[in-house]
């Protein structure tokens, strides 16, 4: 049997208020997720019109199964094993904006559209002078949507209220995308009017998502449709956590009029500024990989669930975090430690085996975005260097240390086998050739190539990173790190 022929909760013949402006893994296990679920608790009564902003061939599957399809929901939460799905409905079509560009017009001028979602990767959100009103849609995504919010200031003038939500991960996307547009209005000479129309009728959000997708279920795909009683080939999986938090640039209350799910949804937050998430997002989750990862893979682990259940490496999270990062963040402390307690439920998810080599790539330039603010915002505080993050950079630097072979860059593990070190070319022979030298830390701590600023000025830190770094290769990752913990914590 085909889902289309399943007997659902339908919400493909809802008004159509939202256009999704991207119909890939991600934006369906997460925003159209929380539209089926928000149609189905009666928040909300709308259904979903996907674009395909590329020039590719759509997925033949959408329509062959009227646009229904499964998100299978799978890992760890509130202490519990999760293995669950939804069945989305809320999806009522799919246009191609190089091929139905007049219906994505006729869409954008309806009265009843209300919102506007995109992901159009981090790329898609950029400004490029050669973009012709006339040449659309063979423009970027900016202009695309400078166009369409042209047409729908001519139909609809100042009524045309329209709220746009952004996912794509770059900084202040909401700002970024509005200004895109409103350089597209001046470049092409449109109506003084259009710009008004933006800024008084045009919500632009800016917004921090977090799930992980994994896409398309292939290892597990028989299993799933046996136990969904019919075929699915556009079913995709994700962990059952998300956080949506959104900016509406002080008109929040406007914003959640249209877009109410934070009734339901308790990690959907309206807030003035997201800063103080993103940066709790960078430096506890991202920065928990990050200081844990190449210690945990010198010590001889690939996944990050199997270091997770090592009792050294799950207590050097805790403490890094709970002692070092989290005091360093502008926000609630029982807010902070339950994003924290997340975090660890979410390395622990017995369906996703995230290996740590993954993980280690470019990871100079991740310790210094997410890692380094959180050490010189402690050493700030404290008078003295946060022992776990000094001590992962050490790491970081064992684990960079290694020799060309094979056109590669290849590290060696303690128990003798060859790794490859993934990272920018200029990085990696920078810390080559500081190898060669009689103080290899001193000078891969004083590359500002690296770092972005001499951290031998750091006061204390190359001596201490020296010691940690002696003390990995000596005694191995593990037992240094024992050391530390023991040392600095008396745990």
């Amino acid at each position: 049997m085909n889902i289309k022929d399943a007997n659902l909760n339908d919400f493909s013949s809802s008004p159509k208020k939202i256009m999704q402006i991207g119909e890939g893994n991600f934006l369906r296990a997460f925003a159209d997720y929380f539209i089926q679920l928000a149609n189905e608790s009666g928040v909300i009564n709308s259904s979903v019109v996907l674009v395909k902003p590329t020039k590719s061939k759509a997925n033949e599957s959408f329509a062959l199964q009227d646009y229904r399809y499964n998100i299978f929901l799978r890992g760890r939460q509130d202490g519990k094993v999760v293995d669950d799905n939804v069945t989305v409905t809320c999806v009522s079509g799919l246009l191609r904006a190089y091929d139905d560009f007049d219906k994505v017009i006729a869409l954008a001028k309806s009265p009843e559209l209300e919102i506007i979602i995109s992901n159009t990767t981090e790329a898609g959100i950029a400004f490029n002078k050669n973009d012709s009103f006339s040449a659309a849609p063979d423009v970027t995504y900016p202009a695309k949507l400078a166009v369409l919010l042209y047409e729908r200031y001519k139909a609809l003038g100042k009524d045309g209220k329209i709220l746009i939500l952004p996912v794509e991960l770059i900084e202040n996307n909401g700002s970024v995308l509005k200004k895109c547009v409103v350089d597209y209005a001046f470049l092409w000479n449109l109506d003084e009017g259009f710009i008004d129309y933006i800024n008084s009728s045009c919500i632009f959000c800016s917004t921090l998502v977090d799930r992980i997708v994994t896409g398309f279920p292939s290892n597990n795909y028989g299993a799933l449709c046996e136990r969904l009683g019919y075929e699915d080939k556009l079913m995709v999986a994700s962990e059952p956590y998300y956080s949506w938090i959104i900016s509406a640039d002080g008109r929040e209350a406007e914003a959640k009029e249209i877009f109410p799910l934070d009734k339901i949804f308790d990690n959907i937050v309206w807030c003035g500024d997201v800063s103080a998430y993103r940066e709790r997002k960078v430096r506890i989750l991202n920065g928990a990989h990050t200081a844990s990862v190449l210690a945990g893979y010198l010590a001889g682990y690939d996944i990050v669930r199997d270091m997770l259940h090592d009792e050294l490496f799950r207590n050097m999270i805790n403490l890094c975090l709970e002692k070092e990062v989290m005091p360093t963040i502008d926000l609630p402390f029982d807010t902070l430690k339950a994003f924290a307690d997340s975090v660890l439920e979410r390395f622990d998810n017995p369906f996703i085996d995230h290996r740590l080599l993954d993980i280690s790539l470019n990871s100079v330039s991740k310790y210094s975005a997410r890692c380094l603010g959180s050490l010189k915002d402690y050493i700030k505080t404290n008078s003295c260097l946060p022992p776990i993050l000094t001590f992962a950079l050490a790491a970081l630097i064992a684990f960079y240390n290694g020799e060309y072979a094979d056109g590669k860059y290849l590290g060696r593990r303690e128990n003798g086998d060859f790794y490859e070190i993934r990272d920018n070319a200029d990085v990696l022979k920078s810390i080559n050739s500081a190898f060669k030298t009689e103080n290899p830390v001193y000078d891969i701590l004083k590359d500002k190539s690296l770092w972005g600023e001499d951290l031998t000025e750091i006061e204390g830190l190359c001596d201490k990173v020296n010691e940690y770094y002696n003390g990995i290769n000596d005694n191995g990752a593990a037992n240094q790190l024992k050391k530390v913990i023991n040392d600095e914590y008396a745990v």
